[in-house]
């Protein structure tokens, strides 16, 4: 089995060249063209070129535009690595019969409510990112391929910059953190997302009919002022010296940003959960486990 990944040097691709090795022969890109292959999401030629090239048994898509706020103003360039480049993956994948995984996020929602979000409610994006995931979203659904399309929030790693980090730097050099806390959501490890990837992939290759959208989100709920306030809890248990003395609650409102974040970042994993017979673990776990690592070093 031949496996083609893209964005090997992401958050969840470093973490996907882990997962995936076992399962078949690997083949990892990112955007720099390596042996006349090449991961540019940008090019769209040549990213079709590349498919064609490898002629993969399943393609894994963590590549994407994740700047948020810059898809604002760079509409044209989110929506042809999130959109086009998802639509090109998918008629490569189904012209061969190949299985497209591909990750999105709770953006493609309108972050209005409390509920969380299940696969089948509307999509309403309230910001440029959003709506260039959902366009890649819709054109892997119309394309008619085989595919698990996992919807994931708050994703971190142990390697590369997150927000615990961001704390932990933030709490050794200021006395105040003002945080966010009207937006819940839960933190997913990027580990915890590749290990699902992997056995979701094993399953779906006997059992097609499992092709499909679904959420993929450590169990659990907090805010970003709770999330905070857990890793400067933790490391200073840890012995680490922090100068914060206050982690102080404030609302989306006072943190004004251009583009619009949701509120609600709640994503109900049920569906995976029963279709893959799954346990999710919760997310202290996770962030714990990231943690360590990070003041370890």
């Amino acid at each position: 089995m031949k496996i083609l990944l893209f964005g090997k040097n992401g958050q969840v691709g470093w973490e996907l060249q882990r997962s995936l090795a076992p399962l078949g022969d690997l083949i990892s890109l990112d955007r720099r063209p390596s042996d006349g292959l090449s991961g540019d999401l940008s090019n769209l030629d040549m990213l079709r070129a590349t498919i064609r090239q490898v002629k993969p048994d399943i393609i894994v898509n963590a590549a994407a535009y994740t700047a948020v706020d810059k898809a604002e103003s760079e509409t044209e360039l989110a929506q042809l690595v999130n959109g086009s480049a998802s639509r090109v993956m998918a008629e490569e994948a189904a012209s061969r019969g190949a299985w497209l995984i591909h990750y999105s996020t709770d953006y493609v929602f309108n972050g209005q409510g409390t509920k969380a979000w299940q696969e089948t409610d509307a999509v309403a994006p309230v910001n440029h990112y959003g709506a260039s995931k959902s366009a890649g979203e819709q054109a892997i659904i119309a394309s008619g391929c085989k595919y698990l399309l996992f919807r994931t929030s708050w994703v971190y790693g142990a390697r590369g910059n997150n927000f615990a980090k961001t704390m932990l730097r933030l709490g050794k050099e200021r006395e105040t953190l003002n945080v966010i806390a009207d937006q819940v959501g839960a933190p997913t490890g990027a580990d915890l997302i590749a290990d699902v990837t992997a056995l979701a992939i094993q399953k779906a290759m006997v059992c097609p009919e499992l092709s499909g959208v679904y959420h993929l989100a450590a169990s659990g709920e907090v805010s970003w002022h709770g999330y905070a306030s857990y890793v400067i809890d933790f490391a200073r248990s840890q012995g680490e010296s922090l100068m914060v003395t206050t982690v102080n609650p404030i609302e989306t409102s006072d943190y004004p940003t251009p583009a619009r974040r949701p509120l609600n970042s709640r994503l109900n994993t049920q569906k995976l959960r029963d279709n893959f017979s799954l346990r999710l673990p919760d997310w202290q776990s996770g962030v714990t486990r990231m943690l360590r690592e990070v003041l370890n070093k």
